[in-house]
């Protein structure tokens, strides 16, 4: 049996064993017991079944001690990936804790583009030591990344691609490949660039290693061809690769030269993150993490209760303008908060909805007015179906008609309101340059609070007294 033969069946059995390693409470308690006993044999053993995400999975669960621990023990088996697979604030920590010949060891096995995430938000002492254990070419790689905007497709791109003249055939192209001493670890496309490197299409290995030796590259180009400024918004190249279904895709600088390339997974990535930063921003806890201190969640989550609390000042001046309608009708005082809720929840559904549009650009200029109609109309047709229900109760409870046609009408209102805010505000905040996710939910709570009071209690005041 021929070595061919022999690789897939030698892989499969380490394949299903990293897919079958589950890393449960027992195994992360193993791990720990290996930590205690100072058994660094023991601690291999349980680790290098694991995959890099995982390892860093474990490295944020437990706590700084016990993380110290295993990172001294585990000694010249860190892995560089792991790095990469870290949250920030973890990382930062993991990376004080490296012996730093092992740490210029993981340094130099990573990517260009991992490089640059790993060193981007450290201080400038900090940056400059692992550079320096870099090879000249990566430093200088490196170097170059870092002077392109924060959050750039710059910034995100990795400098190992392939490339090949637009007059090459697949021969002299599978020829070029075997002699390099060293490619990419992964990569999916050749670049195809012509004399000034500008490039002008790509070639998927697929198509590459299927067709004969003679064909010329040109006729295996990809019909999906974008190429991505390099200071273009990594959420806009993040979207670029979900709208076209892009793989991979070069980078040009300001004189359409090929200068690297982005590759799907650090794309999705990004999409991750922005889709992460948007659900929490819409609960207004900012971009905390689990491991975080108590002292930086107290700080991230502070500004938005105190808007929070203004707007609740807010609905109670409202509150406070029928003091006495309330106090003839302590019903009054019972029912409202009911109108109130309703309105919230229906105006954070419409909300929920409509930043995620605005992230995703399905919701646009050309639609938010039917978009907005929609909402409406979803908020009439539940407000009149709640209103039946809350009239009905306003009846059966109290034994007033007109409290029941009174909160009932006060429903629909609300409603309407809360699918108007819930998407209208989000657009608003938008076009003049302010994240919906962030400020949209103190606006659209205290319209359907302020409304849902105004209305409840303006028509009791009128109809009830």
């Amino acid at each position: 049996m021929n070595d061919q033969d022999q690789t897939p069946d030698a892989a499969a059995p380490e394949a299903e064993r990293e897919d079958a390693y589950d890393l449960d409470r027992q195994a992360v308690a193993r791990i720990i017991h290996a930590v205690d006993n100072d058994n660094r044999a023991e601690l291999i053993a349980e680790l290098e079944p694991l995959h890099a995400a995982d390892i860093a999975d474990l490295l944020e669960q437990i706590d700084a001690f016990d993380r110290r621990r295993l990172i001294e023990l585990y000694g010249d088996e860190f892995d560089g990936e792991i790095l990469s697979e870290l949250q920030d604030s973890i990382r930062e920590e993991v990376l004080r804790y490296l012996n730093p010949e092992v740490l210029a060891e993981a340094v130099r096995e990573l990517d260009s583009d991992d490089v640059v995430d790993l060193i981007e938000d450290l201080e400038d002492h900090e940056q400059d030591a692992i550079l320096e254990v870099l090879e000249d070419s990566d430093r200088v790689a490196v170097r170059q990344s870092l002077s392109y905007p924060e959050y750039s497709a710059g910034r995100l791109m990795q400098r190992e691609f392939v490339m090949a003249p637009e007059h090459w055939n697949v021969g002299e192209a599978i020829d070029y490949m075997r002699n390099q001493q060293e490619l990419p670890e992964q990569f999916y496309h050749i670049m195809l660039v012509d004399p000034k490197l500008r490039p002008i299409g790509n070639v998927t290995l697929g198509k590459l290693m299927s067709a004969r030796r003679e064909v010329m590259l040109t006729s295996l180009v990809e019909d999906t061809f974008h190429v991505i400024p390099v200071a273009q918004d990594e959420g806009d190249v993040a979207y670029a690769f979900n709208q076209y279904h892009l793989i991979s895709a070069p980078v040009v600088d300001e004189n359409d030269r090929l200068v690297g390339v982005i590759t799907i997974d650090d794309a999705m990535a990004v999409l991750d993150e922005e889709h992460e930063e948007d659900i929490l921003r819409l609960a207004g806890v900012g971009e905390g993490g689990l491991n975080d201190n108590f002292f930086e969640t107290t700080k991230q989550r502070f500004p938005w209760l105190a808007v929070n609390l203004l707007t609740a000042i807010l609905a109670s001046l409202v509150i406070a303008q029928f003091e006495a309608t309330i106090s003839q009708f302590v019903a009054l005082a019972v029912l409202m908060p009911i109108v109130a809720s309703m309105g919230g929840n229906a105006g954070t559904q419409s909300l929920t909805v409509s930043v995620r549009s605005i992230a995703t650009r399905d919701l646009t200029g050309s639609n938010v007015w039917r978009v907005i109609r929609r909402e409406v109309m979803v908020g009439l047709i539940n407000g009149v179906i709640f209103a039946v229900v809350m009239g009905a109760i306003g009846v059966v409870w109290f034994g007033s008609p007109a409290l029941g046609y009174v909160i009932g009408a006060a429903m629909v209102i609300n409603l309407v309101i809360a699918g108007f805010a819930g998407t209208g505000i989000p657009v608003v905040l938008e076009k003049i340059g302010v994240d919906p996710a962030l400020a949209s939910g103190a606006f659209v709570t205290t319209v359907t609070d302020v409304v849902g009071f105004l209305a409840f209690l303006g028509l009791a005041a009128v109809f009830l007294l």
